[in-house]
């Protein structure tokens, strides 16, 4: 079988850490990149028999970005996945907000995904091979009060997302997004910590009923990375919400249909 190699971004828990467990099942070998050491996700990763590497730095730094794509380079070779999951989260009125605070969510959320796409996305056009899958939220599709920079950044990134499938596809990368619900990791511990919501108020809100798992992200995420299960899927933004946004319904219509 070809080796394959991915880079997960935000790798050291939550989602990152999850997915990149996922590719390693799935027999790819890893970069695991996070402002943290990544210990605890590079132990499992081997403890599955798969290759992997850690790389610790800042995703805003390009010269991280840029020692992060010769290190792939120098061990492998190759890269065949690059996942966008890294990213902040940022909760505050709108009139409240100053642009020192929205222009690092911006950095963070969309132009270290852009950096880092440019950078792995070379070796992959050289290669005429590849997927990027970058970690949107339904609040790239949709608003959510509260959250005018987070917001703005994962619109933005929805739509960098097709620019890349529209320019890269016919050179064999392809670019999708996965845009996820609320989903149960240390960043919602974090957000409910502050008073904004809590799990009823997600829970009565999502059809299904629950917050997605981190293996519900990670799930997606593989599908959008391999050829032999997503080959001709370009420029889509796939919501892994549960129905949160295909449901129009008031509150009272919907809990009745429980």
């Amino acid at each position: 079988m070809t080796m394959r190699v991915a880079v997960v971004t935000g790798a050291a828990q939550g989602i990152g850490r999850q997915t990149v467990e996922v590719l390693a099942g799935a027999g790819f070998s890893l970069a695991l990149l996070d402002l943290q050491k990544c210990a605890a996700t590079l132990a499992a990763v081997q403890m599955l028999g798969a290759d992997a590497i850690d790389l610790t730095g800042d995703i805003c730094d390009e010269a991280f970005v840029g020692r992060a794509v010769e290190a792939v380079q120098q061990r492998w070779g190759r890269v065949d996945v690059l996942v966008n999951n890294a990213g902040i989260s940022f909760i505050a009125p709108a009139e409240s907000v100053d642009a020192a605070a929205f222009r690092r969510v911006l950095e963070v959320n969309l132009v270290a995904p852009f950096v880092l796409a440019k950078g792995f996305g070379a070796m992959m056009l050289e290669q005429r091979l590849g997927s990027i899958v970058n970690v949107a939220s339904i609040a790239g599709l949709v608003a959510v009060g509260d959250r005018s920079a987070y917001n703005a950044s994962k619109h933005g990134l929805i739509g960098l997302t097709r620019t890349l499938a529209a320019e890269w596809g016919g050179r064999g990368v392809r670019c999708n997004a996965v845009c996820p619900g609320w989903v149960k990791t240390e960043m919602d511990v974090a957000d409910q910590a502050g008073g904004g919501y809590s799990d009823a108020d997600i829970e009565g809100r999502v059809p299904m009923g629950r917050f997605a798992s981190p293996e519900d992200i990670a799930q997606a995420i593989l599908f959008l990375a391999e050829p032999e299960r997503s080959g001709f899927v370009n420029g889509v933004a796939l919501p892994v919400d549960g129905g949160w946004t295909s449901d129009g319904s008031w509150q009272s219509l919907r809990m009745r249909k429980r």
